[in-house]
């Protein structure tokens, strides 16, 4: 700054010099005003590079000034280049934080003070059944129309979260959703959605249990407390008497096979996966089984009836590693389902076969009435029957094939069901080769 101002005044004296000379009585005013003229009119073209060069923001090619114009160049393209390293930081960490709002599962939608949709992710797109791009900017209220969140959008009170119907790409499947509002900034709400379709759907499945369990345990009490009402009202002769205390056993047992069952499907679900060095030997285990078939076939023959046929075959010397216990609950709930429901002269068939690639696998047939398709899919869910009154003359539970199913999914295999209307059924259950042994392959 000092160097220019000292260059300006060497300039006027020179100029102011020159001017005399030439024009004694005006030169020296001339001449200094001519290099002021000049100086500002350089300075004004400068200016107007420098404002050129600002405009279109080229930070990497300034106008190549020197002196004062080239260190104010200088100290403005410093500045522009930290402005803009600084922006494109903001800029990375703007995208870095959407895209991790993209990846969470829960849904984020932005909404203005008007309710319109000013940004929203994928998953609060697929939730409410939006277009992420398309339906920016419109209100809210006009693609999601469930009464319950209008209501709640226009109660201004966002204390808690509810739950409304999603949009689903199955019409069999019911989507739950649960959304909340936050305010935020001016006027501005922040909308969360999140899937709670799995929780509805435990939630439900809980109600039912409860529901179920009282109602197959409130059965049997009912029974028994008028048995017993009976006996202490009215005088009966021992004969009667004998009748009644029959039946009350009858219940008895049937409560204490239901909470045995519950049981067992609670150690199911609560302990550790069975260990894979533990044999059970088959022909030792399908021998009880088989035993308690037998008796349940023969308690609940009728005079006149023609026996059921059972045919039972084990292969010898194959093992499966697993729980013995659990193996014993899974394989007599399914040989015993087929004798309560196979009629008088009926065949059961129960039988191991080792698969060429080392699976092994346990199947009951029987020649029952079979199961209409639509049923299938659901028989392995607690308390699940096709025919509630026939189950409970046959003192099912209703939990034997839950239990088939659990067993399985703990040792590793499947369950399998086939049948049809007329024709009887067929219950497989597939063990994987792990939990295989054959003496053979131990010598």
């Amino acid at each position: 700054m000092f160097s220019r101002t000292l260059g300006l005044f060497f300039w006027m004296a020179v100029a102011a010099l020159g001017g005399y000379w030439l024009h004694p009585s005006s030169g020296l005013l001339l001449g200094a005003f001519l290099v002021c003229f000049l100086t500002v009119l350089k300075d004004l073209w400068k200016g107007q590079k420098l404002t050129h060069w600002l405009r279109h923001n080229n930070v990497q090619e300034p106008p190549d000034m020197g002196g004062i114009w080239g260190d104010l160049i200088d100290r403005m393209k410093r500045l522009l280049n930290e402005q803009r390293k600084l922006t494109k930081s903001e800029q990375q960490r703007l995208q870095d934080f959407l895209l991790a709002i993209q990846a969470s599962p829960n849904g984020v939608v932005l909404l203005d003070p008007e309710g319109r949709i000013e940004w929203c992710n994928q998953t609060a797109a697929l939730h409410l059944g939006m277009d992420a791009k398309r339906d920016l900017m419109q209100h809210v209220v006009h693609l999601v129309r469930d009464p319950v969140f209008k209501k709640y959008l226009t109660s201004e009170a966002y204390e808690g979260e509810v739950i409304i119907d999603g949009r689903s790409a199955s019409l069999q499947k019911a989507v739950k959703l649960s959304v909340q509002l936050h305010s935020y900034g001016e006027n501005r709400n922040l909308l969360l959605t999140r899937d709670v379709t799995a929780v509805a759907h435990a939630d439900a499945m809980r109600r039912d249990f409860v529901a179920n369990v009282s109602h197959e345990i409130r059965t049997p009490l009912t029974v028994m407390s008028g048995f017993i009402e009976t006996l202490q009202s009215l005088p009966l002769d021992a004969a009667e008497r004998e009748k009644y205390l029959e039946l009350m056993s009858v219940q008895a047992l049937r409560m204490q096979d239901l909470v045995n069952d519950l049981l067992i499907l609670s150690q199911l679900e609560g302990s550790n996966l069975p260990s894979s060095s533990d044999p059970v030997a088959l022909d030792s285990l399908m021998s009880g089984i088989e035993s308690e078939a037998r008796g349940l076939s023969e308690a609940q023959m009728h005079a006149g009836d023609e026996p059921q046929v059972l045919h039972f075959e084990v292969p010898e010397g194959i093992q499966i590693l697993g729980v013995a216990k659990e193996l014993h609950s899974a394989i007599s709930n399914l040989v015993n389902n087929a004798v309560r429901y196979t009629p008088a002269g009926g065949l059961i068939t129960a039988l191991w076969t080792l698969l060429p690639d080392q699976r092994i696998q346990f199947t009951v047939v029987d020649t029952g009435p079979g199961i209409a398709s639509e049923h299938l899919p659901r028989l392995t869910e607690r308390f699940y029957r096709v025919d509630r009154s026939r189950s409970r003359e046959s003192g099912g539970t209703g939990l034997g094939l839950a239990i088939a199913k659990h067993v399985m999914q703990r040792h590793g295999g499947e369950l399998k069901i086939e049948s049809e209307l007329g024709k009887g059924s067929r219950f497989t259950l597939i063990f994987p080769a792990s939990r295989v042994v054959t003496l053979a392959s131990e010598n």
